[in-house]
């Protein structure tokens, strides 16, 4: 009897620390990949679960989306220019069993996964369209990369190019070309004003030349421009329409 009473509290002890191991609690964005015996049995979570020990093993995984920051990356783009280009990863795991058993541990493996992507597809594009097709590229490095990693159950979301660091002499170089794009901007603007000024002054002429009585009414407007301004002496010539009255009185005198 005394030994029952002895083994007795001792037995809850080992029931009681039993349980403390087993009893396991996942988060609601947690699942845990039970094994028994080294053999896939099922997923759980979330909230309490047991895992026997020694005979059931768990491996616990985020279903969070998981952001990446992939290092710079030494590319040298389709027209032989190195840049430095760095970019972020956007994913998260779909398929809690095939994370952890087709790949070995698939965050390192998307991240070098997305390393060597980086350098292949940049280095396949323009500098022109890294720098101006960035939307373009960001699809076509997503849709590459998740196509790979669908095998382990990874769903890569979005991936963006952060930074083109370029040479200075590039930077130089790419500065002069958007200043004489500006120039030649500049000039084509200035010389369509005057075509089109110059194409309005022909119209204005012709219709001129068809009504004498409109350039007079402009050569008087003139006048009065003239006038307006405050000078002292004010030169300005005739026409010889005006004259031309006087003209033939004077010829009708002499005859």
């Amino acid at each position: 009897m005394i030994q029952l009473l002895v083994s007795l509290p001792g037995l809850i002890l080992i029931i009681f620390l039993f349980l403390f191991i087993s009893l396991k609690i996942l988060k609601e964005y947690e699942r845990g990949v039970i094994f028994f015996l080294g053999r896939f049995q099922k997923v759980k979570g979330p909230g309490l679960i047991i895992v026997i020990p020694g005979i059931q093993s768990m491996a616990k995984v985020s279903l969070r989306t998981i952001v990446m920051d992939v290092p710079p990356q030494d590319v040298i783009t389709r027209d032989n220019v190195s840049v430095k280009v760095n970019a972020i990863i956007y994913f998260r795991v779909i398929d809690p069993q095939r994370a952890i058993i087709q790949v070995e541990d698939y965050l390192y493996a998307t991240s070098q996964l997305s390393q060597t992507t980086l350098r292949s597809v940049l280095g396949q594009s323009q500098l022109d369209d890294l720098l101006s097709k960035r939307e373009e590229i960001n699809s076509n490095l997503q849709q590459i990369i998740d196509q790979q990693t669908e095998p382990w159950g990874v769903k890569v979301s979005a991936v963006e190019v952060k930074n083109v660091d370029l040479p200075q002499e590039m930077v130089r170089a790419i500065a002069k070309q958007a200043e004489a794009e500006r120039e030649r901007r500049a000039k084509v603007i200035h010389a369509e004003g005057e075509y089109q000024a110059a194409e309005k002054l022909t119209q204005a002429g012709e219709i001129i030349s068809r009504n004498p009585t409109t350039l007079q009414l402009r050569y008087l407007q003139t006048l009065t421009e003239i006038a307006a301004e405050k000078n002292s002496t004010t030169i300005f010539p005739v026409p010889i329409d005006f004259l031309e009255p006087f003209f033939k009185r004077r010829e009708g005198e002499n005859k």
